[in-house]
């Protein structure tokens, strides 16, 4: 097994694991405070949020073997595509839903907050591997 393989399921399950618990209570006090509609937002903001993300694991497992350069290609890539989607759902949402069906304040909280958790997830799980990368040789 190569490092990338050893280390990506403790990082997917380190984020995973934390966004998921989050993403449950902001699914419930959405509920809670805007009724039916915070529910459609806080859970159509979850699943945002958990597919963009392992979307980035998938790519970083899948480009593990590429030359950096192709890697950078990729993430910028995945970057644009996720935006445009972002963009596209937010568009779709204003314009084909209102408020009182799907609350914007309870899908922006919510998209925000678990964004912040996955990060700091992501980063405290890498940061407990304690990965050594081989140091350049000495000419």
């Amino acid at each position: 097994m190569t490092g990338v393989q050893t280390c990506a399921l403790p990082i997917l399950f380190g984020a995973l694991l934390p966004t998921t618990v989050i993403g449950l209570g902001a699914l419930i006090i959405s509920t809670l405070v805007k009724g039916r509609s915070g529910l459609y937002g806080a859970l159509f903001a979850q699943s945002l949020v958990l597919i963009f993300f392992l979307l980035n694991i998938a790519v970083w497992f899948l480009t593990k073997k590429a030359k950096p350069y192709l890697t950078l290609l990729f993430a910028w890539g995945l970057y644009f595509v996720k935006l445009l989607i972002l963009g596209l759902m937010v568009y779709f949402l204003d314009k084909h839903t209102s408020n009182s069906q799907v609350s914007r304040a309870a899908f922006g909280t919510s998209a925000i907050l678990l964004t912040f958790v996955w990060l700091i997830g992501e980063t405290r799980a890498f940061m407990k591997l304690k990965l050594h990368l081989p140091l350049p040789t000495q000419k």
